[in-house]
């Protein structure tokens, strides 16, 4: 399953860190941040929910940039 979220983050740096993140994050099979567009696209693994992994994904990421804002 994939799904689009939009995202608050200030730079394109502290996106592609945001993404890293993500991508290291149980059941999340690929990630992807556009900062342009300022949206994350989850791909996630089979038998993970994704209200499950994404408050990981969000807790992940404010560890690379503390005022970022995922909106679930």
């Amino acid at each position: 399953m994939k799904k689009t979220y939009k995202i608050e983050v200030d730079c394109a740096n502290c996106a592609n860190l945001m993404e890293d993140a993500a991508r290291k994050t149980a059941g999340v099979q690929s990630a992807t941040v556009n900062f342009m567009t300022l949206k994350m696209s989850v791909e996630f693994a089979d038998g993970y929910k994704p209200e499950d992994v994404m408050q990981n994904v969000l807790d992940a990421c404010k560890k690379v940039e503390p005022d970022c804002e995922i909106f679930l």
